[in-house]
């Protein structure tokens, strides 16, 4: 690893660096448990669209915080 550290300061300039403006919109790993019919329901509509269940769930969770949608809790 120390090679390889010394190497980089060797050949790239790193003084006019920025950071990644991008890095605060990447998306980080969370570990949920879903009701067995709502995976069902997005990996069908992942087959038909052909687009990853996980990637389809994010963006439906990303619209409800956009549009700042309200839950409706019935509680039976």
């Amino acid at each position: 690893m120390k090679e390889r550290d010394e190497f980089l300061e060797k050949e790239f300039n790193f003084s006019k660096a920025i950071k990644n403006p991008y890095a605060k919109a990447l998306k980080k790993p969370v570990t949920i448990n879903l009701d067995e019919n709502i995976i069902i329901y997005f990996k069908g509509k992942a087959e038909s669209t052909g687009i990853p269940y996980q990637t389809l769930i994010n963006l439906y969770l990303k619209d409800c915080v956009t549009n700042n949608r309200n839950l409706e809790v019935l509680w039976k």
